[in-house]
């Protein structure tokens, strides 16, 4: 396999990707989708005592890390589009998931 070029395609991309700011506060996806913190815990891969000081109304409140941010975004994503997403596109995105039955 030969090492593929970086182009003017591939830098304008990659100035789009750097760019590209993917991401949802907790609040609004609170206010979208009916979950609990433990559940928006398991998505974002962090403890329920993380998401919960997300959402306290004192200094001890904590703002969520950019990873928290997109992953939230990226679920919204997929359960706003799941269907819509190719074969094609989900077998190269989640090569270990072969079933995508619902």
């Amino acid at each position: 396999m030969s090492l593929r070029q970086l182009g003017n395609r591939e830098q304008t991309l990659l100035n789009l990707y750097r760019n590209c700011q993917l991401g949802m506060t907790p609040t609004d996806f609170y206010a979208k989708w009916n979950v609990t913190h433990a559940q928006m815990a398991q998505i974002c891969g962090c403890s329920e005592s993380t998401v919960d000081r997300w959402f306290q109304q004192s200094r001890s409140s904590q703002l969520p890390e950019s990873i928290y941010l997109r992953r939230l975004a990226e679920i919204d994503f997929l359960w706003e589009y799941y269907e819509q997403i190719p074969e094609e596109l989900w077998q190269r995105l989640c090569r270990n998931e072969r079933d995508r039955t619902l």
